[in-house]
């Protein structure tokens, strides 16, 4: 699957805290850590169907330490928790920066319905 979308930058904080992404098209995206990784493609988080999606608590405080590029497609982010299995497609990501609002607050609802926090 190629993708029309490219990224012209991409750039990761001093404070590891938030990845900065432009794309071709205009658009820009500085995206959370915590955001990216509570909504990783992986199949840890994301399980193997819509029903196997897990929300992840506690990552409050997660830094990213590394971005790997993964052929000309998608980069790998590693995360400081030690999760490093996701492949960030450039598509996902500019996926993620669109719909950021309503996939936190998604992620932030269901946290609260199952009693979890982004502290632990």
């Amino acid at each position: 699957m190629t993708s029309e979308r490219w990224p012209t930058e991409l750039r990761l904080a001093k404070d590891k805290r938030t990845l900065s992404i432009a794309f071709n098209d205009g658009t820009a995206f500085d995206l959370p850590a915590e955001y990216l990784r509570v909504t990783s493609p992986s199949a840890e988080v994301q399980g193997h169907s819509p029903a196997e999606r897990k929300t992840v608590p506690g990552k409050r405080n997660v830094e990213i330490i590394g971005v790997e590029p993964v052929g000309n497609y998608a980069v790998k982010l590693v995360f400081d928790d030690m999760h490093d299995t996701g492949i960030f497609s450039w598509d996902y990501l500019h996926k993620l920066g669109i719909e950021h609002e309503e996939k936190w607050q998604s992620y932030l609802d269901d946290l609260a319905a199952k009693g979890l926090s982004r502290d632990r």
